[in-house]
């Protein structure tokens, strides 16, 4: 049995680790609503965006003359762009985007999957189960700007252009609330525009004309879909820490509860156990 003094030593210590996951639950709240402000601003551009590609493919006559429409025949190398944190101590955060680019792994058996990793935990969870890593994005500590994107978009557009890529797919954490983040895979490149919808706006006349406009968008497009999963990716950490350390703290607390009345039980036993050797002693005297 634990000694009065071991039990204080382990109230000391939970205590300490306790003032520590309150702060960084403090911190987590700080920086999620900056993060949700960034998010919500970009959702509606990107939104839109993606709407305008749909209305301008379709008055472009079709989207087989676009290099980002063309499918091929044939998918041998796919690269998966996979979003996480840099850090730990946000729950299943990350183990749910991770599992959910294992099993797309899995279903892909047969196929080359080249890794994009944004976040250490992508690039530690693929590197050492031997997948190939193309280029990694890390140390960032969920401050992206919208270069970070366009660098990554960069790098995949140019991949599936040169052929070196079939396909490009996403995976990564949206942002519902607080306590829920939901993950999200979809296909990247090559795009798909349903055709032959009735356009939601009036024509325009384009200068030069609609085909150089598209083009123009399309990278916009590839930057923007990247750019706004690092968003929603670093909303959904911060929920996901400020979550996971508040219940930490809770726990904290109910051990602190049983350690000190453990702690009591056996300070009352042993000061019975003194008066005891005293009485005895006594009576011994007689």
């Amino acid at each position: 049995m634990a000694s009065a003094r071991d039990i204080k030593r382990k109230i000391n210590s939970v205590s300490n680790t306790q003032k520590i996951t309150k702060t960084m639950k403090m911190v987590s709240a700080a920086k999620m609503r900056k993060a949700i402000e960034a998010m919500q601003s970009a959702r509606p551009y990107s939104a839109k965006l993606a709407e305008l590609i749909k209305e301008l493919s379709n008055r472009a006559g079709g989207n087989a003359e676009h290099a980002f429409f063309e499918a091929k025949e044939e998918v041998h190398t796919i690269y998966l762009v996979v979003v996480t944190s840099d850090k730990g101590l946000c729950g299943a955060f990350n183990s749910n985007v991770l599992k959910a680019a294992y099993n797309f792994t899995k279903e892909n058996k047969g196929k080359t999957i080249k890794i994009v990793p944004v976040g250490k935990r992508a690039f530690d969870f693929f590197a050492k189960r031997g997948f190939e890593i193309v280029e990694k994005w890390i140390g960032f500590g969920g401050k992206y700007t919208f270069n970070d994107a366009v660098n990554v978009g960069r790098l995949i557009s140019k991949s599936f252009i040169n052929g070196n890529a079939d396909e490009v797919h996403l995976i990564y954490n949206e942002f519902k609330s607080t306590s829920s983040q939901v993950v999200r895979s979809k296909k990247l490149l090559p795009l798909a525009v349903e055709s032959g919808s009735e356009p939601k706006y009036p024509d325009f006349e384009y200068e030069p004309d609609v085909t150089v406009l598209l083009d123009s968008l399309l990278p916009q497009f590839i930057n923007t879909s990247i750019f706004q999963s690092m968003l929603e990716s670093v909303a959904g950490e911060h929920g996901a820490r400020m979550v996971a350390m508040d219940n930490a703290t809770r726990s904290a607390g109910e051990m602190i509860k049983k350690l000190v009345l453990n702690y009591n039980k056996t300070r009352q036993a042993a000061i019975t156990t003194e008066l005891l050797d005293i009485v005895n002693g006594a009576e011994a005297l007689k």
